[in-house]
Formats: C-alpha cells, sequence, structure tokens
C-alpha cells in the first residue's frame, strides 16, 4: 500500500463474520461459584446478581457494560491492517447502523463508516466497517470471505488478511513485485512488554498507536448507541453534534471502584 502499488486509497472495507451480539438473554440468578469473586469481577461496572451462564465464559463481550460486541472484539485486529498501512491515526466523521439499540446488549450486526482526514502525502480516506449478520459477500466487486480488509486505490484494489493478499485487476499485477519488508519481525507480545520496561524502547503497537486505533473503534460503538453521526474532535474528546455521546465517552464507576 505504502509503495504506491495501488495509487492513492481512497476507501477501505473491512469486515468479520464473528457475531458477538445477542438478541435475548437467558438464565437465572443464582449464587457465583465459590471459585469467583463476583464483586471483584464486576469491578467498576454497576452491580447486579449473578446469572449462570450469562457472562462466562466469554459471553460478556456481549453486554455494553463489560464488552463493545463485535466490533470492540475484533475491531482492533482487522483495523490494525488499514491504521497501519495508511498511518491513520483519529477520524473526522463516524456514523453507524444496525438493529434497534438495546441499552444492555450489544446488536448481532454492524455497520460503521469513518471518514479520515488527509495525512502527509496521504488523501482523505474512508474506511467502512462491516461485522456479523452485516457482512459482505461482494466488496468493489470481488467476491470476498468472511473477513478481511479490501483497500481501494485510483489505480486498483487490494485484498489482504493476516496471511495472504491479492491484487486487483489480476491481469494489470501479475508480474508484480512486492517491494522489501520493512517491519520489523515481532519478538512477541511478552517479550516485547518485558524488552521495553528493561531499556524503554517502544513496543510495536505502543500506546500511542493503539491508542488512536482503540478510540476510533469505539467512536464506532458510540455512534451506534446514540443514534446519531459523530462529527469528532479528537483534541477535546468530544462530539460537538452529539451531545448524547458524552454520556457513553466517559461514564460513573461503581462506588468503591472510582478512578482518582
Amino acid at each position: 500500500i505504502q509503495s504506491g502499488a495501488i495509487g492513492d486509497v481512497t476507501d477501505v472495507h473491512v469486515w468479520v463474520g464473528k457475531a458477538w451480539g445477542i438478541t435475548k438473554q437467558t438464565g437465572e440468578e443464582s449464587a457465583p461459584p465459590d471459585t469467583l469473586n463476583w464483586d471483584i469481577w464486576l469491578g467498576a461496572a454497576p452491580e447486579r446478581p449473578y446469572v449462570a451462564g450469562r457472562y462466562h465464559p466469554a459471553q460478556w463481550r456481549r453486554y455494553w457494560d463489560f464488552g463493545a460486541g463485535t466490533l470492540g472484539d475484533m475491531g482492533c485486529h482487522y483495523m490494525d491492517l488499514p491504521f497501519w498501512a495508511l498511518k491513520l491515526r483519529h477520524p473526522i466523521f463516524c456514523e453507524a447502523e444496525g438493529a434497534e439499540v438495546h441499552p444492555d446488549m450489544a446488536p448481532t450486526g454492524l455497520t460503521v463508516r469513518y471518514k479520515f482526514p488527509a495525512r502527509g502525502d496521504m488523501v482523505a480516506c474512508n474506511l467502512t466497517w462491516h461485522d456479523g449478520d452485516r457482512i459482505p459477500r461482494e466488496v468493489a466487486g470481488e467476491r470476498v470471505p468472511a473477513n478481511g480488509v479490501m483497500f481501494i486505490g485510483t489505480e486498483g484494489k487490494m485484498f489482504a488478511d493476516y496471511g495472504r493478499y491479492r491484487l486487483f485487476p489480476s491481469d494489470r499485477f501479475s508480474d508484480f513485485e512486492p517491494p522489501e519488508k520493512s517491519i520489523p519481525k515481532s519478538i512477541g507480545h511478552h517479550q516485547e512488554w518485558i524488552k521495553a520496561c528493561k531499556d524503554g524502547s517502544p513496543t510495536t503497537c505502543n500506546f500511542d498507536y493503539s491508542g488512536a486505533l482503540t478510540e476510533s473503534v469505539l467512536l464506532g460503538t458510540v455512534a451506534y448507541r446514540t443514534g446519531k453521526p459523530l462529527e469528532w474532535d479528537a483534541k477535546n474528546l468530544t462530539a460537538a453534534n452529539n451531545k448524547a455521546a458524552d454520556a457513553l465517552i466517559s461514564k460513573e464507576y461503581r462506588a468503591g471502584w472510582e478512578v482518582e
């Protein structure tokens, strides 16, 4: 992408077929198992009774108080590709659509549209996220698998995931020679963290990078839950056109779990 093989990238589609959403709560209140300290597990979230099978194992991702649906679970994994390749930071606009908003539960499918401004010699770019029952079967005229990223440029298109890439139109790129690899191979999450603690060197996905990525991902859930687009002011962490977003951008912590 950065070599300019497909020209200026103006649009990106990112999709994940996983569906960390829910339409109906199940289970009955019961005492938590002896191996679980329910109060500590709840942490800053509002107090509620334990319900066997509702949040464990892994099901907490489906609930706003603990997770952020499929977008919150998988967005940082798959949007990482365009964020890195296109040097994205903070969107200036975000809107989302899905099923009717539930106050507690994430949807089974979501579509989110972001607009990013120009960056250096890179033009402004639109990024569209799709998940769950709203994933596309075809993007920009090309059949696609259940998960992936499609970069759309002025001179071509590129599909990619974490194990492969393919350039379109195929005949135009039949003799394409990729540039030399420029990203150092990671020594592993844990080893990077330990090395950073010892010598102060930055990790591959340090907070400066991952913070902006995570912020962008979560803005999609805010736009969906408020039902209104966000004109995002990253410097002040606010959307001037959507005051309802303030209640979701920050929140009150349960007594005893306040941040001081």
